[in-house]
């Protein structure tokens, strides 16, 4: 009998600090086990900050990060990394080594972490790289792929060790829409497929969307908003009315004003 608890992730009064700047300011979040999590927010408002914590390559100043019912933050360094193991990251620009085959980078989590034979890690990889639509590609280079194919290779890469939650960092930046559009297909596959969790940092509008079961929005480290984008669109907030809304602050009506009368 499967005895996880429901939410994968409970994040409970999360402060962070980078020297005397409050960057998270007492976040309350819980993410579901097998949701696309997204979460959503201006520039320098703490997205990628809150993304650093839940994956643990960094220690808040304050609160707690409970990870399938253990507190992340008070684990030691060989727990911490123990724990990772169990979690993929996408990283914005896919992080792929250029000296390395496709095959090989998908291939690094396990020869690090595992004690398979190379055999069984070939076929992992080879499944691995099917997955995501490369299979037959093991032996290119990542300067021979296209970059959608570079951020399906990473996918790739983030899912070699069987993990229970992907993290994904703006999956869709540098991407057309159409390309943009089969990675979110891509993310849905997984989960669906896998009953995988996802969490999901992006500025685009058209990925939340297509992929996100709740989001969070956050403002100036705050959490404003949480639920459905249904849910969150009607909340009556005026940050979250502007970024909807794609209107620009003061600064930003000055500066269009000024694009404007160019042109007059």
């Amino acid at each position: 009998m499967d005895n996880k608890p429901d939410n994968i992730l409970e994040v409970r009064d999360l402060v962070v600090k980078y020297g005397d700047r409050t960057v998270l300011d007492g976040v309350n979040v819980d993410i579901k086990r097998g949701e696309v999590f997204v979460i959503l927010g201006g520039s320098g408002c703490g997205k990628s900050t809150l993304l650093r914590n839940l994956v643990g390559l960094m220690r808040p100043y304050s609160g707690s990060i409970t990870y399938n019912g253990r507190d992340f933050t008070k684990m030691g360094d060989e727990e911490r990394v123990e724990t990772r193991k169990k979690m993929g990251m996408c990283f914005q620009g896919s992080a792929l080594f250029n000296s390395m085959t496709i095959g090989d980078n998908v291939a690094l989590p396990l020869r690090e972490h595992t004690s398979l034979e190379p055999s069984t890690i070939d076929i992992m990889t080879k499944i691995k790289l099917e997955l995501v639509g490369l299979g037959g590609f093991e032996n290119f280079m990542p300067a021979e792929l296209s970059g959608g194919m570079m951020k399906r290779a990473g996918l790739a890469r983030a899912m070699a060790m069987d993990p229970d939650i992907i993290f994904y960092d703006e999956p869709s930046a540098g991407l057309d829409p159409i390309v943009g559009a089969g990675l979110d297909m891509l993310i849905r596959k997984m989960q669906q497929t896998f009953n995988l969790t996802s969490v999901v940092v992006t500025h685009e509008m058209e990925s939340v969307k297509l992929i996100a079961d709740r989001i969070v929005m956050l403002d100036k480290g705050r959490v404003i908003g949480l639920g459905t984008l249904e849910e969150i669109q009607q909340i009556d907030h005026p940050f979250i009315e502007q970024f909807f809304a794609r209107r620009p602050d003061a600064e930003g009506e000055d500066t269009a004003a000024y694009l404007r009368s160019l042109t007059d």
